[in-house]
C-alpha cells in the first residue's frame, strides 16, 4: 500500500475518535494568548501532547481547525478544509448513510447555469469584510 494510501486509511480509521468535541477558553500565557482545552483532548490524542509544533487554519468566522505540523514530513501539505470535509462525510456515513445522497446531472446543470456568468480568478484575494 503506497504511504499515501496508509496515511489516508490511518485517518480515516480514526476519524469517530477525531469526530469528538472538545470545551476550552482562550486565555493568556505570558506574553501570548493561549487556548486552554480539557485534558480529556491530549489523553485521546497524544498526538496533540505538549511542545507539539501546531498550526492554525481560519476557515470562517469563528472557525478553526488546528493541525500537527511535522518538520520531518516530507509528504506535501494536506488541504485543512478538505481534511475536514472528509472527517465530516465519514461521520455522516456511519450515523446517518441516509442522508448521503448522489449528485445527480440535474443539480449539476443547476449550478452550472446559476455561475455561467461568474468569472473567477485563483489570483484574487477575498477582501475582510466578505462572509461566507
Amino acid at each position: 500500500m503506497a504511504r499515501t494510501d496508509r496515511t489516508s486509511a490511518s485517518r480515516m480509521a480514526s476519524a469517530s475518535k477525531a469526530s469528538v468535541s472538545y470545551a476550552g477558553t482562550i486565555t493568556t500565557t505570558g506574553k501570548s494568548q493561549a487556548i486552554r482545552l480539557e485534558k480529556a483532548l491530549f489523553r485521546s490524542h497524544p498526538e496533540f501532547r505538549q511542545k507539539t509544533k501546531v498550526q492554525a487554519h481560519v476557515i470562517g468566522p469563528g472557525t478553526m481547525l488546528v493541525s500537527v505540523t511535522d518538520p520531518d514530513e516530507t509528504e506535501s501539505a494536506e488541504d485543512p478544509v478538505i481534511a475536514a470535509f472528509l472527517s465530516f462525510l465519514d461521520r455522516e456515513i456511519e450515523h446517518a448513510p441516509e442522508r448521503i445522497k448522489p449528485l445527480s446531472a440535474t443539480r449539476i446543470e443547476e449550478a452550472r447555469s446559476l455561475t455561467k456568468d461568474v468569472e473567477v480568478s485563483d489570483d484574487e484575494s477575498l477582501p475582510d469584510d466578505v462572509t461566507l
